[in-house]
């Protein structure tokens, strides 16, 4: 995820730095914007250096001469990129501005093109705090879905007492963490997650297998990750690359996966079994390629072993949740297979859906709990998804419905 921290000129500037780290250690991508004024209280180098990046201070470019259409449009670019834009410090004249909708530079016209949520941390002296027209501006904010994150009082740089100073880091990470749906409601949490198709060989060249990507179980383990879980990915092969802090164990058959899951679920809390593992194989396995020849060829098949069902067999204080990607009848089909595989929850899908098939960003969901409640998602990213899933597990796991 990607946000947007604009800096304006404050004292409190400094500050900035510090909730650039705090960001990083929720594993944000941090794009830093400065005013003209910020630039006399701390250098860009600052930031190039913590986030390594191209830290943005003009709207066409550092110099008129070097100025392009790419810079003349950077704006656009990086509103339709961002997941939050967050001003910290917002001065009075920042608040001023983003409320009577003017756009003189790169920060506010950013404001006006992004359709990210919002979030400003005020900092200023106590009297321009306390202002009709500060808080007239304040008001204009909120109406509009800004989030303002009230500054803390105390001794402020011009000497006085009162309310101004911008607020603490952590509060500030909590609002941005929040309103982004980031949690650590998994601290402490060992967690075995499954993702993609596994393969089963008929002979050295062809395969049996499946359409999944992968991306909805790979999705959940950068999720759980963010949220403190201690992750183990076990994925059949895809293209993807798992995330940071996540221990990846790569499979290739359902048996494979079954010794994996064995070896790294018995001392796990929560167990997603998202992966769409292969439901049967070639009885035997031919040595050397089946060579074509007239009529059919007739393959036998055997049934794989069925991991869920056997975590379900075996689950104990485990939260168990499987996945049923459907064509017809999904709830009836997901009913049943929340009963017949002793899960807790269900995550249901018709993959013919428009939004919801194999390898869309997107997915379209339906949850099934072993107390008979059902929960409808709209379309949404399959990261949006994964949360909602993980919002479920930990609800679960605290007995709250």
């Amino acid at each position: 995820m990607r946000v947007a921290l604009g800096i304006t000129g404050g004292v409190a500037a400094y500050k900035a730095a510090e909730l650039v780290r705090r960001l990083q250690q929720e594993k944000l991508a941090v794009q830093v914007i400065m005013t003209r004024a910020a630039q006399e209280f701390i250098t860009p180098l600052t930031f190039a250096a913590l986030t390594g990046e191209k830290v943005i201070t003009d709207l066409f470019g550092e110099k008129q001469a070097s100025a392009n259409l790419e810079s003349a449009i950077e704006h656009i670019a990086v509103a339709q990129r961002i997941d939050l834009l967050v001003i910290a410090p917002a001065t009075a004249d920042i608040l001023a501005k983003l409320a009577n909708g003017i756009a003189d530079d790169f920060l506010t016209t950013l404001y006006l093109a992004t359709k990210a949520p919002v979030i400003v941390a005020p900092a200023m002296n106590v009297n321009m705090w306390e202002h009709a027209a500060t808080q007239r501006n304040l008001e204009t904010l909120r109406a509009r879905g800004v989030r303002i994150v009230q500054p803390d009082e105390g001794y402020l740089a011009c000497g006085m007492i009162g309310a101004g100073r911008l607020a603490g880091v952590e509060a500030i990470a909590t609002a941005l963490c929040d309103t982004l749906g980031l949690r650590h409601d998994l601290d402490g949490l060992k967690v075995v997650i499954t993702a993609g198709p596994t393969v089963e060989d008929v002979d050295p060249v062809r395969m049996l297998t499946n359409r999944s990507s992968g991306k909805m179980g790979y999705a959940l383990a950068d999720a759980a990750a963010r949220r403190g879980a201690h992750v183990t990915l076990i994925s059949g092969p895809t293209d993807l690359h798992a995330p940071n802090e996540v221990d990846w164990v790569p499979v290739r058959s359902t048996e494979d996966m079954r010794c994996a899951v064995h070896e790294h679920a018995n001392d796990a809390h929560v167990v997603i079994m998202a992966a769409a593992v292969a439901d049967y194989r070639p009885a035997s396995q031919g040595t050397q390629k089946i060579k074509r020849a007239e009529g059919k060829l007739m393959l036998e098949l055997e049934p794989t072993a069925d991991i869920l069902a056997g975590l379900g067999r075996e689950k104990g204080s485990r939260t168990l949740v499987g996945f049923a990607a459907e064509t017809e009848h999904v709830a009836e089909n997901a009913r049943h297979k929340l009963a017949a595989k002793g899960a807790d929850m269900i995550v249901a899908n018709d993959v013919t859906q428009e939004g919801a098939g194999f390898d869309a960003d997107t997915n379209v969901v339906t949850f099934f709990l072993r107390d008979g409640r059902e929960l409808a998602l709209p379309k949404m990213s399959k990261f949006d998804v994964a949360n909602r899933i993980l919002d479920c597990v930990a609800k679960l796991r605290k007995g709250v419905k």
